[in-house]
């Protein structure tokens, strides 16, 4: 059984979102155990037109070109000028490292920090001898970085 996974649904729904659209095309490549990177085929843009951002856990990249087609006169136009959002989803405590434009290629690296891991004994007691309506609830040690949540108790009676 998996618990505290209810945002599951929300990540889904926001991944299916940007999967129809192809465009801008992109590569995903793990370079080390710990460093994932996406590049994205930008041709085209240039640093200015192309913004980054992580909204809570949603990498966005948008790029949107000035048009510089004013006073030119194009006998086929192939090369579209258009803009694009590109949004990924990333998994809880993915870190984005840093970002650079090289040859057409827009590139962002990721840091997946190991987790550490943490193992506490758990002592199992006699039961309070106090009521069950002035039952404290139990003290959650909640790892740094991740939110408490409140937990109803409820009581048998």
């Amino acid at each position: 059984m998996f618990l505290g996974f209810d945002h599951l649904e929300q990540m889904l729904e926001r991944a299916s979102k940007n999967a129809s659209d192809g465009y801008p095309p992109y590569n995903i490549e793990q370079v080390s155990p710990t460093t994932l990177r996406i590049t994205l085929a930008v041709a085209g843009f240039v640093m200015e037109d192309l913004h980054i951002t992580q909204e809570d856990n949603q990498l966005v990249i948008r790029g949107r070109q000035s048009d510089d087609g004013q006073g030119r006169i194009f006998l086929h136009r192939g090369i579209a000028a258009r803009q694009f959002q590109k949004a990924f989803v990333l998994a809880e405590g993915i870190e984005v490292g840093g970002a650079w434009l090289d040859n057409g290629l827009l590139h962002i690296e990721l840091q997946r920090p190991q987790p550490e891991v943490r193992v506490r004994k758990i002592e199992i007691t006699r039961p309070p001898t106090a009521p069950s309506h002035e039952r404290v609830p139990p003290v959650v040690d909640v790892p740094a970085g991740r939110k408490q949540r409140v937990v109803r108790v409820i009581d048998e009676e």
